[in-house]
């Protein structure tokens, strides 16, 4: 069996198994149950804590797991991404009290509290910067004003939180994160068992992404209209009884679709309609 470690709590858990339910996955459904066999796909779910994953999957134990980037990049196991997943995004940037700093390049000889060390130690070192990192679990925010640290690196989502503590943001982006599938460095890229799991959440990553769109369109218009919805090889068309008239298929995207809708019946289209996918292979 495929063994898959899943983050077990937190901003990363529920989307993780919506996802994998969307793609066919059973799923646990009381929140102790550590271990999930999925027989009928032959998949063995490990529920673990996010920051762990990545360790699990570097020691071969497990065969590839659901996490942040940011995790696995702070927890410096040999494991690399090999799917983004296009939930839990988020900016890791420095913060200060106004007139502190601009940026990194004015943080030698300071202190900076994070919860992930690793990414900002590797960060600072790649810049060449001489300064303390020091590890919270939480709060980070807090730091500054109990003399722990004079800067701090934090997930940033809109920055009220830091307002709020009197801080401003400062410098560049250190990274930006979402979440990702990971698997062992080195492992090889044709197990089908693998494969066979990224191709499924890949085609819940376009379901959700695309709507199949139909229409009536007459025949003088088709190239205008074929031009606003070209699919991802070419639309499917079928004549309509009434002559001069042909009926369009196509996979369009989802943001896209009301002003597409909006152009079609412009150019003269009708019984434009839209339907869901709910799951696709490409």
């Amino acid at each position: 069996m495929l063994r898959i470690a899943v983050p077990n709590k937190g901003s990363l858990s529920g989307p993780a198994m919506a996802m994998l339910h969307e793609a066919g996955y059973q799923q646990r459904k009381e929140s102790k149950e550590l271990v999930l066999v999925d027989p009928e796909n032959e998949v063995e779910f490990f529920y673990l804590r996010p920051r762990d994953i990545a360790i699990y999957v570097s020691s071969g134990r497990l065969d590839i797991g659901i996490t942040g980037r940011d995790l696995l990049l702070d927890s410096g196991a040999d494991a690399e991404e090999i799917l983004q997943l296009g939930f839990a995004r988020s900016t890791f940037r420095y913060a200060t009290k106004p007139g502190t700093a601009q940026g990194p390049q004015e943080f030698d000889g300071r202190t900076i509290a994070t919860s992930y060390e690793g990414i900002v130690a590797k960060h600072l070192a790649d810049l060449g910067v001489n300064a303390s990192v020091v590890h919270l679990d939480g709060a980070v925010e807090t730091a500054i004003e109990l003399g722990v640290a004079q800067i701090i690196a934090d997930v940033v989502e809109t920055g009220t939180s830091l307002r709020n503590a009197g801080l401003e943001v400062i410098g560049e982006p250190i990274m930006k994160s979402e979440a990702v599938v990971i698997r062992r460095t080195g492992a090889p890229d044709d197990d089908p068992k693998v494969q066979q799991f990224l191709r499924r959440l890949q085609g819940v990553l376009v379901a959700r992404s695309y709507v199949m769109m139909d229409y009536d369109c007459r025949v003088e218009h088709l190239e205008r209209a074929v031009a606003l919805t070209p699919g991802l090889e070419s639309p499917t068309i079928s004549p309509l009884h009434h002559e001069g008239w042909v009926a369009v298929r196509s996979m369009v995207a989802a943001r896209e679709a009301q002003r597409i809708m909006d152009d079609l019946y412009d150019l003269g289209a009708r019984a434009i309609l839209t339907t869901a996918i709910h799951a696709c292979r490409l």
